[in-house]
């Protein structure tokens, strides 16, 4: 593993003394605070005002208003397409910033923070696209003669929830799609990452300012479990989009049930690679490591549970071993880095508690297992893998949210995909080997959202999201904008006889 051992420090944030309702900073109706922790340095980097069950109450009502309204929904897809090119724009030119912000609220290193700014960014214009090709209304002929009109109308008023592992992206999955079907939404964010989603407001009230987004559209709240629940029981709100936790969007589809409310969810995940008997090895390290330690494994899809037969299980964990050893962690300042430190210490805990659970559980560290001794300052833990690991152990079952990795060993293909499926989970995976053909036929047997065949392939403008318990509906793609739609028929009188 590389070591940086230079100083570099983080550049200094501004606190955010109010709360962002329908377009408009200002004064929230309570006075308590977020403390955002540089992951690195240990100490506050920022504050930022959290948001009351009555601030909650007046962004409601704001949406609701300019919903109902007609004075955002009103206006045509092309138009709306235009607003979000022009909220990709803006945001490009706040890229330092925001480069700046991913550091500190996720820990990534900073060269992986920019590439994952600018990728979200695109997200936004891949919306733009898809709204100018959406056709909202088809005329079907009936049997009486009658023509039926099939309109797509927007889903209402959205609160759309996102974690605080990527914070502008997952803004891009949901409000972007959400306000091009013609929606207005309450963006709540994650106290763990408040900063990103102050950003995004800025341009949205760049935008009010300008005339280009109607007051009352969109209002953007950072509040804790209590106040988050007020948003989702909420009777203004016609649609939740939630991701994170599997347990949280348990708990939102519960209470958006009691009402029958609307809910898109994109959970949690345990994804399996698996790598068949034939696959090159060269070509399983160009992308496995990635796929499983990116952003310190903090990422939903992380290939966590690695698949291989007995007969090569010796070679493959020697590979994985000296590979995941080898993967560059430091100070994110750093440039050379590539991964950093988790995102907080409640984090570090609950990372280290799982290692030590699997050790307990009989499983053996073959690399990584805690802090590197070198780093004394920030919450690291280093890439992980464990072997001896069992399917029906903790750590192959639960989602970690770090970089610690299940080697899993399994006697012929009918059981490698036995063990992949045997999950509450189905968001992503990967299938390894050298027989194209194959991987695509055993990627079919795969129950999850996203398979790769012999890669990790990230492409957010494709429709993503999970089986089973890792959530419901898709963001990105066409798909991804239907989502925020409802389906209308009007039904024309058939012609005189």
């Amino acid at each position: 593993m590389t070591i940086t051992d230079t100083l570099a420090s983080a550049p200094p944030v501004a606190d955010r003394a109010q709360v962002f309702i329908g377009g408009r900073w200002v004064d929230s109706t309570g006075d308590e605070w977020i403390e955002l922790v540089d992951p690195w340095s240990e100490q506050t980097a920022a504050r930022i005002r959290s948001a009351t069950t009555q601030d909650v109450e007046r962004a409601v009502d704001a949406a609701r208003r300019s919903f109902d309204s007609g004075v955002w929904s009103g206006k045509s897809m092309s138009e709306r397409a235009e607003v979000i090119d022009e909220i990709a724009t803006l945001l490009e030119r706040r890229l330092d910033d925001l480069t700046t912000i991913g550091v500190l609220e996720v820990g990534v290193p900073i060269t992986v923070s920019a590439g994952t700014q600018q990728m979200s960014v695109g997200l936004f214009r891949a919306v733009a696209a898809e709204a100018r090709d959406f056709t909202p209304r088809e005329d079907r002929t009936r049997a009486d003669g009658g023509v039926s009109r099939i309109l797509a109308e927007p889903t209402g008023v959205v609160a759309a929830i996102i974690p605080w592992n990527g914070p502008i992206g997952t803004i891009a999955f949901k409000v972007a799609p959400a306000l091009a079907a013609g929606c207005s939404v309450i963006l709540k964010g994650a106290p763990d990452a408040p900063l990103s989603p102050a950003v995004f407001a800025d341009v949205i009230a760049e935008l009010v300012a300008a005339g280009k987004i109607p007051e009352g559209v969109v209002s953007v709240l950072i509040a804790d479990r209590e106040v988050s629940e007020s948003l989702v029981t909420n009777p203004g709100v016609d649609h939740i989009t939630f991701t994170g936790s599997t347990a949280a969007g348990r708990r939102i589809a519960a209470l958006a049930g009691a009402r029958i409310a609307r809910v898109s969810l994109e959970l949690g995940g345990k994804s399996a690679a698996i790598i068949l008997d034939d696959a090159d090895l060269d070509h399983v390290l160009q992308s496995l490591p990635m796929g499983g330690c990116m952003q310190s494994g903090q990422a939903c899809i992380a290939l966590t549970r690695v698949l291989v037969s007995r007969a090569r299980h010796d070679e493959v964990a020697a590979a994985l071993t000296a590979a995941y050893s080898a993967l560059p962690m430091g100070n994110p300042w750093a440039p050379e880095n590539f991964l950093g430190p988790l995102a907080g210490q409640r984090h570090y805990e609950r990372v280290q508690g799982y290692i030590d659970a699997a050790v307990r559980d009989g499983a053996t560290v073959l690399t990584g297992g805690g802090r590197p001794d070198e780093l004394t300052q920030g919450y690291f833990v280093a890439p992980t893998l464990i072997d001896g690991v069992r399917n029906d152990m903790r750590i192959a079952r639960e989602e970690v949210f770090g970089p610690v990795i299940s080697l899993i060993t399994y006697e012929d293909e009918d059981d490698a995909v036995a063990i992949a499926n045997d999950s509450i989970y189905g968001l992503s995976g990967a299938v390894y080997t050298e027989d194209v053909d194959r991987g695509y036929a055993l990627a079919q047997r795969i129950r999850t959202g996203t398979v790769s065949v012999n890669g990790s392939v990230i492409d957010f403008t494709l429709p993503f999201g999970g089986y089973k318990q890792s959530g419901m509906g898709r963001e990105g793609g066409v798909e991804g904008l239907a989502e925020f739609f409802e389906t209308k028929t009007v039904h024309m009188p058939a012609p005189a006889q």
